[in-house]
């Protein structure tokens, strides 16, 4: 009987080894690794970040001899800027990422990219294994082919190599510091280059898009559901008049979600009172449901914020808040709904009850 029990506990143990191995080995065959370098790593992350199969996009430093690179010296070492990417293949290929790639930067620019001269941002491909460079050497071909360059495509294909995690504060620098964010991809001219070459089309193929519960409908169908302020607001960047709208006092507990298409934007917990008599926020509660863009309208450069899947305008983001973020989100009332908190699971929004819920 002992030799039966020693052998069941061999046998057991033997067992629990396998299946911590087999849970090892699947979880790294869900996902894969990329390496791509278009120029300024802040804007590299964000195209990628979105992408339904997309799990980590790291800014950092690669292509180098010299070990442990800092921002200050990382360019002297011989690296670039670039992002690694981990996603799962059951979801988004190499080839579609690929795809995104080449529609942010200038692939016939061998000195750097757009604002941004040296070595230390030129474009690159850093392939992790043969099939990778395989596909990556055929998609640089057909880039070549398609007519959209009146130049050589030089973007280099590179066998990867160390790839160094660049500091923290330039980790989802386009969702810290937005509004720097937005002057500085302006400025460089990255996105005006892209809008004549790709003729406005810089989003992936919808193939990689994220799906949605938040849909946008007809324009005759908004015009129906919406009140002409409403509709003036989010669809014609209207402004609804301060300290005279719905929300700019609001201090009941609860979410705001966008007027067109529901989803949700900013929580009653960030809300404060700027003085502006517009409903203020120091930061979104979705980041990803938020989207910011230069506007250069009545004469002025500021930072407008959209909502990401009904494209409404929300208002504007300034640098001028109070901490932690140092952001003000200046929004019209007309471009949202609230939610009390009360009301969320009813509404469908359960899942930010938490928010809500006093800690013990």
């Amino acid at each position: 009987m002992a030799k039966i029990k020693i052998v069941m506990e061999l046998f057991s143990v033997t067992l629990f080894i396998f299946l911590i191995l087999s849970a090892i080995v699947s979880a790294q065959q869900k996902s894969a690794t990329v390496t791509f370098a278009g120029g300024c790593f802040w804007c590299m992350e964000k195209p990628f970040e979105k992408l339904n199969g997309v799990i980590e996009v790291i800014s950092g430093y690669t292509g180098g001899s010299g070990q442990n690179p800092t921002y200050e010296d990382y360019g002297e070492k011989g690296h670039i800027e670039a992002v690694q990417i981990t996603y799962d293949p059951s979801k988004i290929t190499y080839s579609d990422l690929l795809n995104v790639f080449w529609r942010q930067i200038d692939p016939t620019d061998a000195g750097g990219q757009f604002n941004d001269q040296g070595k230390q941002y030129r474009s690159a491909v850093f392939y992790h294994n043969d099939e990778q460079k395989s596909l990556a050497e055929k998609s640089k071909e057909e880039l070549g082919k398609s007519g959209k360059f009146d130049k050589p495509i030089v973007t280099e294909i590179i066998k990867a190599s160390v790839f160094y995690e660049a500091e923290s504060y330039h980790q989802d620098y386009y969702r810290k510091s937005p509004i720097f964010y937005e002057f500085y991809r302006f400025n460089s001219g990255r996105d005006q280059y892209l809008k004549k070459i790709w003729n406005d089309n810089k989003k992936p193929p919808d193939t990689t898009e994220n799906s949605s519960q938040y849909k946008k409908p007809g324009n005759e169908e908004l015009k129906k559901k919406l009140t002409p302020l409403q509709y003036e607001v989010t669809q014609e960047n209207g402004v609804e008049p301060a300290f005279d709208n719905a929300y700019w006092d609001n201090k009941k507990e609860g979410i705001y979600v966008d007027i067109v298409s529901g989803e949700p934007l900013f929580s009653s917990i960030d809300k404060y009172d700027s003085g502006t008599g517009w409903p203020s926020f120091t930061s979104p509660l979705e980041p990803n449901n938020i989207v910011t863009k230069v506007d250069k309208s009545f004469f002025m450069t500021r930072i407008a914020v959209m909502s990401a899947h009904a494209d409404s305008h929300l208002g504007h983001v300034f640098d001028d808040g109070p901490a932690p973020t140092g952001l003000r989100y200046c929004l019209n009332s007309a471009a949202l709904r609230f939610i009390p908190k009360e009301d969320l699971e009813k509404e469908g929004y359960g899942e930010y009850l938490k928010l809500f819920t006093k800690k013990p």
